[in-house]
């Protein structure tokens, strides 16, 4: 195994590559394609991939599939459960027969039922990074944290953290167990965790970041060239980011930020997973394909200059609009 770079994850003794590897896109969830169509045998490749190049951070959740996704990781893992760090999410609910009700819970009991499921789905008796995956409208942040804070207590899981969150649950939650990570989608395109001060807070607490969607959902690959580009059944043609006019004004921003790449021979999305780094983000960019995978962990070693790093955002500034990243129900959902 070659060694990529590791950083601490957080201050409660976590330590993770650089760079990790988003599992979501190698199943459906419930019947819909996330970024096109996926290949077990492929998927399953560029886990093993990962971990020959040093990337052994995977993360999955029960909604993906739902539970399909945490069931692949599981044939991929099979008999080397102890080189990999695992983290998985729970939040969605998700009923005896499989199905999703759309629900949030994270009440005491279903945070134990989660978890146990987790457990047997991964094939595994303990989980390195847990995370709560949605705010619960309905239940104290403080009662669902003390939940989690027992599983590490009894061993199962190893750190806790929450999914897009604001300052203020992040404080509440760090009072009742420490927090390792934080996860919440972070781009060149995505810029909402500086803006709200969010990174400043986990920051001040001693709380590490996770970037979800480093690629801004694959468009940062500059493959998709027209909203006719995504496949038929793909989530992302409900993304107002990615709709009529504001797509376009997006392209001619990545077209900017694909000239810096061309004059460091890089990729624009091998030069976006390197301004999340220096950002002091470990982004986990989701791929299922060997030559993608590869990809993005040489990106861990690439260096940004100041001025590399300063005319990046010049071209996407804070505040810029490009675009809700959900559609508006989504939005709703997110704690603000």
């Amino acid at each position: 195994m070659s060694s990529i770079e590791k950083t601490k994850l957080g201050s409660q003794g976590l330590e993770v590559p650089l760079i990790g590897l988003g599992c979501m896109g190698m199943t459906k969830i419930a019947h819909m394609d996330i970024y096109g169509e996926a290949d077990e045998a492929e998927s399953i490749a560029t886990i093993h991939r990962s971990l020959e190049l040093g990337g052994n951070f995977l993360d999955t959740a029960d909604l993906y599939g739902p539970l399909f996704n945490e069931r692949l990781v599981a044939k991929a893992i099979q008999g080397n459960r102890d080189k990999y760090i695992i983290a998985t999410k729970f939040g969605y609910e998700i009923d005896d027969s499989g199905a999703l009700t759309w629900q949030i819970n994270s009440k005491k009991d279903y945070v134990k039922k989660a978890l146990e499921r987790s457990l047997k789905n991964l094939g595994t008796d303990y989980i390195d990074l847990y995370y709560l995956h949605r705010l619960d409208p309905n239940t104290p942040i403080e009662e669902t944290v003390e939940a989690m804070g027992e599983l590490v207590k009894e061993g199962k899981v190893g750190y806790i953290g929450l999914s897009e969150v604001s300052s203020a649950t992040i404080k509440k939650a760090h009072q009742i167990h420490p927090l390792t990570a934080v996860q919440t989608e972070y781009s060149l395109f995505e810029r909402g965790v500086e803006e709200t001060g969010i990174l400043a807070t986990l920051q001040e607490l001693g709380i590490g970041f996770v970037a979800y969607s480093p690629l801004g959902r694959g468009f940062i690959s500059g493959e998709i060239k027209s909203p006719d580009d995504f496949p038929e059944n793909d989530f992302r043609r409900s993304i107002p980011r990615f709709q009529g006019e504001q797509f376009y004004k997006n392209l001619d921003l990545l077209n900017e930020i694909q000239k810096i790449a061309d004059k460091k021979s890089i990729t624009a999305s091998q030069l976006a997973i390197a301004w999340t780094i220096a950002k002091g983000a470990v982004p986990i960019p989701g791929t299922k394909r060997v030559k993608y995978v590869e990809q993005n962990i040489a990106a861990a070693s690439i260096t940004l200059t100041e001025e590399e790093l300063n005319r990046l955002e010049a071209i996407v500034p804070l505040g810029l609009d490009t675009g809700d990243r959900y559609d508006a129900a989504t939005m709703a959902t997110l704690d603000k």
